[in-house]
């Protein structure tokens, strides 16, 4: 794999003085491996040797980088300019999604196998509390304001919010069959994809009641948010739903490459980039004129289950 290109060297030359870059983190599961992706040039700039099929991260406000490797069951915390873990354990059980508070400094990891959840200190990866969850607990999130931690239990057909605070259980709430992937919107809302019934939950979180449900495409997986709009990633359709967030309509259907998974936003919520799974690329989407602009080679197999941009201005 690529390594001997210093990435702050490429950033200093890719990038004008004074402008701030954005760096997409793919987890390639079938490669082992985790693409940097800058998405001014719109190239593949790095790839670094990631063992254990790579497939949850999470990247933080404050440049820190986290994902997690089920096969391996490894937890890293990893240096974003030269791939190296500057910790790293192993969970004993099946862990999965990943969310990064970092404002109490502690990582959120879900344990499919075991009902629960793991809170690990940031620094040192170190296990400091267990959460218990539904069977299956899959995608992990946490709310705009740093209020709220929400968990999709797969199994249980169910999400459960705590307070990010203290930990204590604040709501369980039922969903639509097998939820996967959620997240926050900007307003605060909980959006929850649901793979078994191929619809979205729509949750007030103060409340902890579910306000909507949108159907959308064939298995979705991944929310993201940008100009207003929910985007959701339909594994199966190979499509993204694009949904007004004021009034929960679908305005738009794009097509994506095969198997899209993971999604994010960009570029202070211009672009959505979208990993397809099954294509070995990444997609970029204006997210104003909802137009495909780019895709971008990646390793085999890019997942990108989480948040996975680092750099430039949060939206």
């Amino acid at each position: 794999m690529r390594r001997a290109r210093d990435l702050a060297l490429i950033l200093s030359l890719a990038v004008p003085a004074g402008a701030a870059a954005d760096m997409a983190y793919i987890t390639n599961q079938n490669g082992d491996s985790l693409s940097v992706l800058d998405l001014t040039t719109r190239t593949e700039v790095l790839r670094f040797d990631l063992p254990g099929q790579p497939a949850g991260i999470a990247a933080g406000p404050d440049g820190r980088l986290y994902t997690v490797s089920p096969d391996s069951k490894t937890v890293r915390r990893l240096d974003p300019e030269t791939g190296d873990a500057l910790a790293e354990v192993r969970l004993d059980g099946g862990p999965t999604g990943i969310a990064y508070d970092a404002s109490r400094g502690q990582v959120f990891v879900s344990d499919w196998y075991n009902a629960r959840l793991w809170a690990l200190d940031a620094e040192t990866l170190e296990v400091e509390a267990e959460l218990e969850t539904a069977a299956a607990p899959a995608g992990l999130a946490l709310s705009p304001d740093d209020r709220w931690l929400a968990a999709a239990e797969r199994d249980a057909d169910r999400v459960t919010l705590w307070d990010a605070g203290t930990l204590e259980p604040h709501a369980r709430i039922s969903v639509g069959t097998r939820p996967y992937g959620l997240r926050f919107a900007p307003d605060g809302r909980l959006f929850v994809g649901n793979v078994g019934t191929n619809d979205l939950s729509v949750i007030e979180p103060e409340a902890g009641t579910v306000t909507a449900t949108i159907p959308v495409g064939e298995r979705p997986y991944g929310v993201a948010f940008a100009q207003g709009r929910a985007f959701v990633t339909n594994q199966y359709a190979g499509t993204i739903s694009v949904i007004a967030l004021d009034t929960l309509d679908t305005v738009a259907t794009l097509n994506a490459g095969e198997y899209p998974e993971g999604v994010d936003d960009a570029e202070n919520g211009a672009i959505i980039v979208v990993a397809n799974w099954f294509d070995n690329s990444v997609s970029l989407i204006d997210a104003a004129t909802l137009e495909v602009m780019e895709e971008i080679a990646t390793g085999d197999g890019p997942r990108a289950f989480g948040e996975f941009i680092l750099g430039g201005e949060t939206p």
